[in-house]
């Protein structure tokens, strides 16, 4: 069967790569198109956009780039055509792939979305459009069904694949410091983001709280698709290394970690990583994009993080805004180091969190959901 998959982030490309693997599995002769990375390139997808030049942030950021998007769109729908999938496999990301599966939909083509867009947040409206487009909606979130159901939208939980990719082995931590230079001091993670913006409003403030701690080291966790010129600027102070693509070792090796918002918080927590959530958009068009976001979501959700919305309450602190602060999160961070009933707390509700999102297996499960799809509808399950 030939499968046409849609991921525009980091976080897609981790998933759906191994989506791919075990959709090989399921599949043996499956030919995949893919938008996406590095990650799903290995598993066998011929990739057709990299998702690092997909991937722009904020509702400013799309109005600044909306031809480059347009264009996309128009070659992503040709491209459809052309090469007449079994099946589309769309992988959150929604602002292109909503519009991409009302085309493909119209079209005739069957269409699955992997990790659903976060509609509980932003638009509930969109469900309407995806109960009209998307034969098979798989979630990993465990409130996410619910919130579907309330709109008469029977969807599958597959339960998370950070819990396919998250194991218990830990590397040497010396040949982990002598591989990547890193000094024989306590490590504490830094982890800014993947997208250049991000970047360059969050890294800055970590950065300057580093200065406060020199008994430790603090290691910037660099994306895989992050560019080095991205950090150069910060590398000069003496207790700031940096690793790349090797994040979920250098959570493995830290005390705390300072964390963009994102799936990373979730990452952090599942290896019991002490963490803070660290949110910042700078400049005009950033400013636009929160107060926006802030109009959308405020009124729905009391947080941010997927830790905190998993469990309802306030797991991890977050800084947003003017709220992420030197002196806030200089405050936090030696509650994380010091602080042993705090810290005893927020793993006690890690081990919660790990057991709301179900067992390993998602990405097989999600993968037998669209293996089926696939198939002539006489075969299909």
């Amino acid at each position: 069967m030939k499968y046409y998959i849609i991921a525009g982030e980091a976080s897609g490309d981790l998933h759906a790569s191994n989506l791919i693997k075990h959709l090989k599995q399921e599949d043996s002769n499956a030919v995949i198109r893919a938008w996406g990375g590095d990650l799903m390139q290995k598993q066998g997808a011929e990739i057709v956009k990299h998702y690092r030049d997909l991937a722009f942030m904020g509702f400013a950021e799309v109005i600044k780039h909306l031809p480059t998007i347009l264009r996309n769109i128009d070659f992503c729908k040709k491209d459809i055509l052309e090469f007449k999938p079994d099946v589309i496999v769309l992988v959150d990301y929604p602002g292109f792939n909503l519009r991409i599966a009302k085309f493909a939909k119209a079209a005739g083509f069957k269409i699955a979305y992997y990790i659903s867009p976060q509609v509980w947040a932003w638009k509930a409206s969109r469900v309407h459009l995806i109960k009209k487009v998307v034969d098979r909606m798989m979630v990993i979130l465990p409130f996410e069904k619910a919130f579907y159901a309330k709109y008469d939208y029977n969807v599958d939980f597959v339960g998370h694949p950070l819990l396919d990719v998250i194991g218990e082995a830990k590397p040497d931590i010396d040949s982990f410091r002598s591989l990547h230079n890193i000094p024989s001091k306590p490590l504490i993670a830094l982890l800014p983001g993947s997208r250049k913006q991000e970047i360059e409003s969050i890294l800055p403030i970590m950065v300057e709280t580093a200065k406060r701690y020199s008994n430790y080291q603090f290691v910037i966790a660099a994306a895989p698709s992050a560019h080095g010129e991205w950090y150069i600027d910060y590398l000069a102070q003496h207790n700031i290394s940096i690793v790349y693509d090797k994040t979920y070792k250098l959570l493995q090796h830290s005390k705390a970690a300072l964390v963009a918002s994102g799936t990373a918080t979730l990452e952090t927590a599942l290896w019991g990583i002490p963490e803070v959530l660290c949110y910042r958009s700078k400049g005009f068009t950033g400013t636009i994009s929160y107060h926006i976001a802030k109009q959308l979501v405020g009124k729905r959700l009391k947080f941010i993080g997927l830790v905190n919305l998993i469990m309802e309450n306030e797991v991890i602190k977050e800084y947003i805004q003017n709220e992420l602060t030197v002196e806030n999160l200089t405050q936090e961070l030696s509650r994380l180091l010091e602080d042993s009933a705090y810290i005893a707390r927020m793993k006690d509700e890690y081990h919660h969190v790990r057991e709301k999102l179900g067992g390993p297996g998602a990405s097989a499960r999600a993968a037998h959901i669209v293996a089926q799809l696939a198939m002539p509808l006489q075969k299909t399950a």
